[in-house]
């Protein structure tokens, strides 16, 4: 079983606010003490936070949900209610939240980045915060409300340095497996590699440097070809890219139409990945008669500290890619050791260029959860009508709407929020049915009449 995943979907749930209390002050020698009831404590939010001590969203494969504590409720003698508790959820640096139509919500770049995936329902307000010179004992609190909760989609994409780019079985998993610790399986088939791998390459005693080993890309692989949505993905964090072509093809294709295919890949899926330095270079060697050689492009012993013409040789002209003689950057044997050197001074030098010429990391990212709006009037049948938005919700999240009192308090929260207006611009006519939330009331445009209640609230006009 794989242990490494880069898609994975997550249920959040925000924990619940608390139901504010209804209590009245009962003390000796107070007399009509009035309420004292408290409010409901905030339900807890859910958050995600980027860690590098996290390389896989396999936590999440079997285990999708995630969920705060609820907010506690209020009680007599003004007791507001504990608020529930935070909840961290771990994710590797590099991973994407969508939601179900695919809206990208939060992209997690750097370590501790945080993202408010699930906010906590705010708490009931208890029947002492009602208290008015016309209502002296509210007999009515709010209840808590819901926490968030939705399904997200979660995607990772590897932030390395470099991405090694080739087609299937050229090499790439021996090159890492030679510059760096990694251990990637590595068989003499296409399609060894099935998952990315990373690898850490030490330059020198000052300068080190990541390298992804991305699964082999086919032609078409830009339209999902191959599973190449999923392996072009983790290319687009890297500084730098290494074209990696073999020159003695056990499939065939020519190293030049290698060289093509590619480069049109990375345009078709993101062309802007054809702006980031790149390498192209010339693998397997020692499979080839030293005669057959192509001719590099750029000397092999190429010293890393003169980079007076570095991005003109580490870019390849678009003209290079369309076939014809091909000149690699470098040509290497991961076997023998031939040209590794050259090859891991140049990748040095370009990922030190790379990480000045980047802005540092504020620790902000960008939310893309849009503002929420007001409420909307939506209409769901025949004389029947939805009010949707949380400020509607909460006007109506009382723990009991059955007395006058609270029925004019809902009448008048609702007015002022403009809802009355919303329906009458909808169509809506008096003794048409509205539902808000768990609620459903007729409605008439003097006041409401809440369903299950008496014709007799209904007051006349």
């Amino acid at each position: 079983m794989s242990g490494f995943v880069d898609e994975a979907q997550l249920h959040v749930k925000a924990g619940d606010g608390g139901a504010g209390a209804v209590a009245m002050r009962r003390e000796a020698h107070v007399d009509k003490g009035g309420p004292d009831g408290g409010d409901g404590g905030r339900g807890g939010n859910v958050w995600l936070v980027a860690t590098t001590n996290q390389s896989s969203l396999l936590p999440f494969r079997d285990h999708p949900h995630r969920g705060a504590d609820n907010g506690g409720h209020g009680g007599g003698k003004k007791k507001h209610g504990a608020r529930g508790k935070d909840l961290e959820v771990a994710v590797p640096v590099g991973t994407r939240a969508r939601r179900s139509d695919g809206t990208l919500m939060a992209d997690l770049l750097n370590a501790g980045d945080r993202w408010l995936a699930g906010e906590g329902g705010r708490g009931g307000r208890g029947n002492a915060s009602f208290l008015s010179n016309s209502r002296r004992a509210p007999a009515f609190a709010e209840q808590g409300e819901k926490g968030h909760e939705e399904w997200y989609d979660l995607e990772l994409a590897l932030v390395a340095d470099v991405a090694l780019v080739g087609f299937p079985n050229v090499g790439k998993s021996t090159l890492i497996s030679r510059i760096s610790a990694a251990k990637p399986k590595i068989a003499d088939y296409p399609f060894t590699t099935l998952e990315p791998h990373l690898g850490v390459v030490r330059a020198d005693d000052e300068t080190n440097f990541t390298v992804a080993d991305i699964p082999g890309l086919v032609e078409g692989a830009a339209e999902g070809k191959g599973l190449g949505h999923q392996f072009l993905r983790h290319i687009t964090r890297a500084r730098a890219l290494v074209i990696l072509v073999e020159l003695d093809p056990i499939t065939g294709v020519p190293p030049a139409e290698q060289h093509r295919v590619l480069v049109d890949e990375l345009r078709r899926y993101q062309p802007e990945l054809l702006d980031r330095p790149r390498l192209v270079v010339g693998s397997k060697a020692d499979m080839v008669a030293p005669e057959d050689l192509p001719a590099p492009a750029a000397a092999e012993s190429f010293d890393r500290v003169d980079v007076s013409q570095a991005d003109d040789r580490t870019t390849t002209d678009d003209d290079d890619a369309t076939g014809g003689e091909f000149h690699p950057d470098l040509v290497i044997s991961s076997i023998t050791g031939q040209g590794i050197p050259a090859l891991i001074g140049r990748l040095a030098t370009l990922v030190e260029g790379a990480r000045t010429a980047e802005p540092e990391a504020d620790g902000t990212i960008v939310i893309h959860r849009p503002l929420p709006e007001g409420f909307t009037v939506e209409r769901v049948g025949e004389h029947e009508f939805a009010v949707v938005g949380k400020v509607a919700e909460r006007a109506v999240a009382l723990n009991d709407v059955t007395t006058d009192e609270a029925a004019d308090y809902v009448q008048s929260r609702l007015r002022r929020l403009g809802v009355d207006r919303a329906l009458a611009k909808a169509g809506a006519r008096d003794g048409d049915t509205v539902h808000i939330a768990d609620l459903s009331f007729t409605w008439y445009r003097d006041q409401p009449e809440f369903t299950g209640q008496p014709a007799s609230r209904r007051r006349n006009r």
